[in-house]
C-alpha cells in the first residue's frame, strides 16, 4: 500500500474516532450540542441513539486500523470499510443532511480511490 493512501486511511480512521468521542461522550455538552446544533432538551432525549452512532463509528475506525496493521493483506479489509463509510456517508446525506457527503464520504472516498491506485 502506498503511504499516501496509508495516510488518508489513517485520517478517516481518526476523523471515525472523532465522531466517536462527539457522539458517545459530547452529545450532551456545550461543544456536542454546537456541533450538531441540538437543543439541550432535545440532546438529552437522543442521548442513547447517539451513542449507538457513536459505537458504530467505533468500529468503523477499528476496521480501518486493522486494515492497516494487516500490511499487504490488508487492502480488502481497508476496502470494505471504507465502502461501508461511503454508502454511510451518501445515505446520510440523503436522510439527515448533505455535509454528511462531504466530511464522511468524500474522505471515505478519497482514501478509497488513492488505495485503488497504490
Amino acid at each position: 500500500m502506498k503511504l499516501a493512501a496509508e495516510v488518508l486511511v489513517g485520517v478517516v480512521a481518526v476523523l471515525h474516532l472523532y465522531f466517536l468521542v462527539l457522539e458517545m461522550f459530547l452529545w450532551t455538552k456545550p461543544y456536542g450540542r454546537r456541533v450538531f446544533k441540538l437543543t439541550a432538551e432535545k440532546a438529552e432525549m437522543t442521548k442513547g441513539l447517539a451513542m449507538n452512532q457513536g459505537l458504530y463509528n467505533g468500529f468503523l475506525a477499528a476496521g480501518l486500523g486493522w486494515g492497516l496493521l494487516a500490511g499487504d493483506n490488508g487492502g480488502v479489509i481497508i476496502t470494505f470499510f471504507l465502502s461501508c463509510i461511503i454508502i454511510a456517508g451518501v445515505f446520510g446525506a440523503a436522510t439527515v443532511g448533505r455535509k454528511i457527503l462531504w466530511v464522511q464520504a468524500l474522505p471515505a472516498a478519497l482514501a478509497l480511490v488513492a488505495l485503488a491506485r497504490g
